[in-house]
């Protein structure tokens, strides 16, 4: 087996068009921090790793954008870009160690996304290097860019099955002069959701709004059913998030980093302490967060906001029956979104895939026929 670790474009095409005219299997990441997220790292004669990419191309403070390459760390832009009171706030998990290109490959993101939205809605323009060794320019670098059809756009959430992405070219956001994050604890899983309903009804927009169980809130020094607002604003907006919610903890500066770095990382912790963990997530609809929570008897993490939810499992078995009996019959749509590589052959990780998979699969066939490029990563099915 050989690693390559191309330093420039080109060098990056050609190692993929050389390998894909030999007919090798090629498993392609950054810095390989997924590994135990989505399907099962197929054995391949060729690994290619774009952590040699690291260079910022082009970067427009005042135009709100910037053009990466696909090996920059997320800690590192994240660093640039505070020099400026910007930011790209996709908060992804393994933030320190994460690729730029493996988090919009992962379509992974985080709490606030449901004011800044995820990969998909953040990408304006991208570079990617096809097997024939061939580079593709897609979209660009304005905010607003309608012309033709955007390639890129196919990348994002394909776990590096159909092309390598080289360049990520993003928007960006302002940091907002103020911010605060309010802690509402409650004895019971319905109390904590009418509160929820009661902030999405009112004028307050916060960045984020996470619930999280007891059993998860204990493996963050908190306790109860918590649910956590991230706000942001003037300190006129700020005031009235504490007037409105007299009854919440507020933390700012280091400690309200610390919480939200605690519930970033979260799933890298519990994958760390529990060698054979499973992590589920189920895309719930707002209304559904409920059901899907009280359903769940182990650590729960819902952006519940946006109705994404994630169960953590200490082993897979665990996250398979609950699946089988709780989740399939009532309907919500779910995945295994992290398991132990080894256990993965066989498990069944996205049970209902819906009527776009074969589009998906004819996709994959035009872009990688010999099916060589990340085989089976996208959750088995890819």
């Amino acid at each position: 087996m050989s690693t390559q670790e191309p330093r420039t474009a080109e060098e990056l095409a050609g190692a993929l068009g050389e390998a894909a005219a030999a007919g090798r299997v090629i498993a392609l990441g950054g810095h390989f921090t997924k590994r135990a997220m989505g399907g099962p790292l197929t054995e391949a004669a060729t690994v290619i790793s774009t952590a040699g990419l690291t260079r910022v191309l082009a970067y427009e403070p005042r135009d709100l954008t910037v053009s990466v390459e696909a090996g920059l760390r997320y800690a590192e832009l994240q660093a640039l870009l505070a020099r400026d009171r910007l930011m790209l706030p996709l908060d992804p998990p393994f933030g320190e160690q994460a690729t730029m290109g493996g988090i919009v490959a992962s379509g992974t993101c985080g709490p606030r996304r449901r004011m800044y939205g995820t990969p998909r809605d953040v990408v304006i323009g991208m570079q990617f290097a096809t097997l024939e060794g061939k580079l593709v320019q897609s979209g660009g670098m304005v905010v607003k860019n309608v012309a033709g059809l955007d390639l890129g756009k196919l990348m994002i959430g394909s776990f590096g099955t159909l092309a390598a992405m080289v360049v990520v070219n993003f928007k960006l956001f302002p940091s907002p002069p103020c911010a605060r994050t309010f802690l509402l604890r409650f004895t019971r899983l319905d109390a904590a959701i009418q509160a929820r309903d009661a902030i999405l009804k009112s004028a307050l927009t916060p960045a984020a709004i996470d619930l999280v169980n007891p059993l998860a809130a204990h493996r963050l020094n908190e306790e109860g059913y918590l649910l956590a607002l991230q706000a942001g604003g003037n300190p006129a907006v700020i005031q009235r998030y504490a007037r409105e919610w007299p009854e919440a903890e507020a933390r700012e500066g280091a400690a309200e980093e610390s919480f939200w770095q605690a519930v970033r990382e979260f799933t890298p912790r519990f994958l760390e302490a529990n060698a054979a963990a499973a992590v589920v997530r189920v895309s719930a609809t707002l209304a559904q967060v409920l059901q899907v929570m009280a359903s769940l008897d182990v650590p729960a993490v819902a952006r519940a906001g946006t109705g994404v939810c994630y169960g953590y499992f200490a082993d897979v078995s665990q996250a398979q029956a609950w699946l089988r009996e709780r989740c399939l019959p009532a309907g919500w749509k779910a995945v295994i979104e992290f398991a132990p590589p080894e256990r993965k052959p066989g498990l069944e990780l996205w049970s209902q895939p819906g009527p776009d998979l074969e589009v998906m699969r004819k996709i994959k066939r035009l872009f990688d026929p010999k099916n060589l490029l990340n085989p089976g990563r996208l959750y088995g099915r890819i």
